[in-house]
């Protein structure tokens, strides 16, 4: 497929209505750019195509693909749920104006501290080891807490190794074998478990290993129910729904995907006598990957033993390509639909080898001081940015009907020594 970028009367990149070169010109580079009625359009697809199959649906928004307040509003808005993985999130969520009700933490290898914060925040709990359950009825108050847990069901998928979450080689969940067990552990303890919940990776635009982790727990469900008495009031099938990053990639057909899990849902309900709990699934990059364009300026064309356009952005910015090796399709804002006539390196401002969007990138003429529009950096783009060689982290601006606001101001100098402090011993 190729991208379906919008473009003005000038022939510029339009995000939201807006043009992107000015908006570069106004707010500056490296700058993110947040489409809101992307998000909108996003999650409101997904969860018909859901919701029209099978109507108890919930989507709990991965929020740690982004967590801009501005966008949790959005979400909010838009009736979603939270999956939260740390108190941070747990709290940035309150703070956006989410229902403790609509909160599930699934946190790992948590601190008694984090626990209790969880607890007296009044989220629901998803509940990850042993040594979490045994620590977790230890706090005062915890007593007849209703609880689920993430189960590893030995199925993994995803873009890269460090995004599958499930299988053997995974630090998450308790193992399926031991599910009943840790189940009735759970009721002895005194605590009421009423959900079940697994994640196998993320980046997933093949529906086969979706359907294989969604069979697997429900088969779990099945003999929690059978062997704990368990009844469930829900059952998280976690994240993992990708989308293109590459111009040969498809998107998912998301209706027929939808169809296909809840007709295998369904069934399994029937098979094991589970009633109707709830449906849920936590996406994060399909509502929010695709919505977001990071501009960068190019600051120089180098040609050394390879040629170099070298730009105002790193991987302090997008840290992807170099983590994961990950693939971001490359724009020059002024003539998005360019015929390509080089293949050309794109590289960050970063002291570091491996600081590059793009090796031997097939890209049109680049000139000094184009900008640079690198799409589908809305996940995991600025809530992994750092301060890496003392760069302090771009703005992010929210654009709707062609209006664009300010959601994040960009970092000072000053930023870069919050929370320090020099003993004065030193300062002579």
């Amino acid at each position: 497929m190729q991208f379906d970028l919008k473009t003005n009367e000038k022939g510029n990149l339009s995000i939201g209505g807006e043009d992107a070169l000015e908006l570069a010109q106004r707010y500056k580079t490296p700058l993110y750019v947040i489409d809101e009625n992307k998000i909108r359009e996003n999650y409101r697809r997904l969860y018909k195509a859901f919701s029209q199959y099978y109507k108890d649906f919930k989507m709990f928004y991965a929020c740690k693909a982004n967590t801009n307040l501005a966008v949790m509003r959005i979400l909010e808005e838009e009736g979603s749920g939270i999956d939260a993985v740390s108190p941070g999130e747990i709290y940035t969520s309150l703070l956006a104006g989410f229902d403790p009700s609509r909160i599930l933490y699934t946190g790992n290898n948590v601190t008694d501290e984090e626990l209790e914060f969880a607890l007296s925040s009044g989220v629901r709990l998803n509940v990850d080891s042993i040594s979490q359950l045994k620590r977790l009825s230890k706090i005062p108050g915890s007593e007849g807490l209703e609880i689920s847990f993430r189960v590893n069901p030995m199925v993994g998928a995803g873009h890269h190794d460090h995004c599958i979450t499930g299988g053997p080689l995974s630090k998450f969940g308790i193992m399926e074998e031991e599910a009943v067990d840790v189940y009735k552990m759970a009721q002895d303890m005194g605590f009421k478990p009423v959900g079940i919940h697994s994640h196998i990776g993320s980046g997933i635009l093949d529906p086969e290993p979706f359907m294989l982790a969604v069979r697997t727990l429900m088969d779990i469900a099945g003999r929690v129910h059978e062997g704990a008495g368990v009844e469930f009031d829900f059952i998280d099938f976690g994240g993992g729904i990708g989308i293109p990053y590459t111009p040969e990639e498809s998107k998912l057909d998301i209706n027929v995907f939808a169809k296909k899990i809840t007709d295998l849902f369904k069934d399994k309900l029937n098979e094991y006598s589970l009633g109707k709990p709830t449906m849920c699934i936590e996406p994060g990059r399909y509502i929010v990957g695709d919505a977001s364009v990071l501009l960068t300026q190019v600051n120089s064309i180098k040609q050394s033993y390879r040629k170099f356009a070298g730009v105002d952005a790193g991987f302090n910015t997008l840290l992807r390509p170099t983590m994961y090796d990950s693939y971001h399709h490359i724009v020059v804002a002024d003539k998005p639909y360019a015929e390509t006539t080089q293949k050309i390196d794109i590289a960050g401002d970063v002291c570091e080898s491996g600081d590059l969007f793009a090796r031997d990138r097939p890209m049109p003429e680049i000139e000094e001081g184009d900008v640079l529009a690198i799409l589908n950096a809305g996940a995991y783009s600025f809530s992994m940015s750092s301060q890496y060689n003392s760069r302090p982290r771009p703005a992010e601006v929210l654009v709707k009907d062609g209006e664009s606001e300010v959601v994040r101001e960009r970092e000072t100098f000053a930023d870069l020594f919050n929370k320090q402090n020099v003993p004065v011993r030193l300062l002579k």
